[in-house]
């Protein structure tokens, strides 16, 4: 591990973590507030997803030596919204453990990693870039509102991905927040320091419950996160253990329900973030990347409220800028990869194109509607008409 340690590691896993909670940490806890959640049980929530999400990262990185690294679901934090208001806490927790059980099974049985194992790596791939384009469109769209900060970011990629490449995210980030820090815009005003402290709901298993909270936050972690995950680290060249990761996810899962963490999956765009180039040279040792990241949530976890309020001091085109910097080179791939096989080029690209549309149908994200039209596309060019 300590032979395996580099500072581009260290440096991916913190802006992996810093782009996950800047983007979908408020929606953590507006979940928390639709199901009546007090101030101390909202930051409960946040500190069980960040100690969940810090031990699986941890262990499932170290014990499989591969970048495997872990999230709360987002799109079920925003299914969580609209779907607890009025529900009670106690049986909101109960819809928890009853998803979380579904997804263990998921991997227990083994019918996940058998669906994931028939898509072709173009497809992955085209997928893994049309989740990501936004990102690398973000670096010059946030150009419009803070120009000389972000460009300056940009110019200093170019000129280190040709002097110091292997440092290059490091030192735009670094410059990145000296620029900011220069003109105003780290906002430390709501600073606080605060140790996180985790409120325990005894769950209530109400049926209606379970059916109209349950099983819709168990499809969308599924298929808006744990399948894109997969297809990630496939089209990145790892061989992740896909029954192994969803089981214990949804068992960690089970653990942290009761204090608030409704859903740990594994992460798609964060996770590009420590597979890529700029984690490390060598593919092997990125895997420190991911343990780096898992550190990060879990003193997340501990100080919810402190390092919240730290992240949310950084302006937002900072963000942006860092994020979309550092998975360009991953974006690059992904579509030389989709694009390699010739038989497979076009629905490879419809696969791209449907998922950077960013459409939503039954509250599923484009990701799976991707795949779902890559596979459509693939099974139609291959079969024979007749007429």
């Amino acid at each position: 591990m300590v032979k395996d340690f580099s500072l581009t590691g260290l440096t991916a896993g913190f802006v992996a973590v810093l782009v996950g909670f800047t983007s979908s940490a408020v929606i953590v806890f507006h979940a928390a507030a639709s199901a009546g959640a007090t101030a101390a049980e909202a930051s409960s929530w946040l500190g069980a997803l960040g100690i969940g999400m810090g031990v699986t990262t941890i262990a499932l990185s170290l014990y499989y030596r591969i970048p495997v690294l872990t999230a709360w679901s987002t799109p079920g934090a925003a299914l969580l919204v609209t779907s607890l208001s009025g529900v009670p806490m106690d049986e909101a927790v109960g819809a928890f453990l009853f998803s979380a059980m579904l997804i263990t099974l998921s991997g227990v049985t083994g019918w996940f990693e058998r669906i994931m194992n028939r898509i072709p790596m173009s497809i992955a791939s085209a997928m893994l870039a049309g989740v990501l384009l936004r990102f690398g469109m973000d670096v010059f769209v946030s150009m419009k509102e803070e120009f000389v900060l972000v460009f300056s970011m940009f110019v200093a990629y170019l000129v280190c991905k040709r002097l110091a490449p292997r440092y290059a995210i490091v030192i735009v980030l670094l410059l990145g927040v000296v620029l900011a820090w220069a003109q105003g815009l780290l906002r430390f005003e709501s600073f606080e320091i605060g140790v996180t402290q985790l409120v325990f709901t005894a769950p209530a298993f109400s049926v209606g419950t379970m059916i109209g909270v349950g099983i819709p936050l168990f499809v969308v972690t599924m298929a808006s996160q744990n399948v894109p995950g997969i297809a990630v680290m496939k089209a990145s060249g790892y061989d992740p253990p896909v029954s192994a990761s969803t089981g214990w996810t949804g068992a960690a899962t089970l653990l942290v329900a009761p204090f608030g963490g409704f859903a740990l999956n594994l992460a798609a765009i964060t996770a590009a973030i420590c597979m890529g180039r700029e984690a490390h040279d060598d593919p092997d040792k990125r895997y420190m990347a991911a343990v780096s990241a898992g550190v990060f949530y879990l003193l997340i976890g501990a100080f919810a409220a402190t390092v919240v309020s730290v992240f949310a001091a950084f302006p937002r085109e900072l963000v942006l800028a860092v994020a979309g910097l550092a998975l360009l080179s991953t974006i690059a791939g992904s579509l030389s990869t989709a694009m390699e096989n010739v038989q497979q080029r076009e629905p490879a690209l419809l696969t791209f194109l449907v998922t950077a549309s960013g459409v939503s149908l039954i509250g599923i994200g484009s990701a799976f509607w991707g795949l779902i039209a890559g596979a459509l596309a693939l099974l139609a060019f291959r079969g024979k008409v007749r007429w």
